[in-house]
């Protein structure tokens, strides 16, 4: 009795590390639910990075092609991490990526650009974050798909991976 007594403590802990384990192999965790997929993309007023880039405007998001907004800052280590997806997707047909740097200085801004590459083709500035939280950007990087009626079909926070664009990001965008 004295020595089972001993292996309950382990076998605990081992069904803990098991439910543990079985909740990060199911896939994503960062897939928030959002009140804002399905409905029009909120109105939103943003200067471009610096003169060298275009803004974009909320009308211009309904432009009859899907389009992936990118929430990014240069003081996010996780964004540094989803820079090449972002350029991977940049050459994909069928794709446009917009970028949000949020509350981020613009010459850090466009210093990462510089250093990682840039893969938007529109880059706004939100340097209050105001914009982002209108969006319920709860972080970054986090990224959304908007149809080509300026509609929010999916929302994704975290960075972007092969798998996540594969199987979320692309479907979403109809591609």
């Amino acid at each position: 009795m004295r020595s089972t007594i001993f292996l309950i403590p382990i076998a605990v802990f081992l069904g803990i590390a098991a439910f543990f384990y079985a909740g990060l192999r199911n896939g994503p965790t960062t897939i928030l639910p959002s009140p804002l997929v399905g409905k029009p993309v909120p109105t939103f007023e943003m200067a471009a990075l610096g003169p060298e880039f275009q803004t974009f405007t909320h009308d211009e998001l309904a432009s009859g092609k899907p389009i992936l907004i990118n929430f990014w800052a240069s003081w996010c280590a996780p964004c540094r991490i989803e820079a090449p997806i972002l350029e991977e997707l940049a050459r994909r047909e069928g794709i446009t990526l917009y970028g949000i740097a949020y509350k981020d200085k613009p010459e850090d801004a466009r210093a990462f650009l510089s250093e990682l590459g840039n893969p938007f083709a529109r880059l706004a500035d939100d340097p209050d974050g105001r914009v982002a939280i209108d969006w319920g950007v709860t972080g970054v990087p986090e990224t959304f798909v908007v149809d080509g009626e300026g509609i929010i079909r999916a929302r994704f926070a975290g960075p972007l991976t092969e798998d996540v664009v594969r199987d979320i990001i692309l479907p979403a965008a109809g591609l």
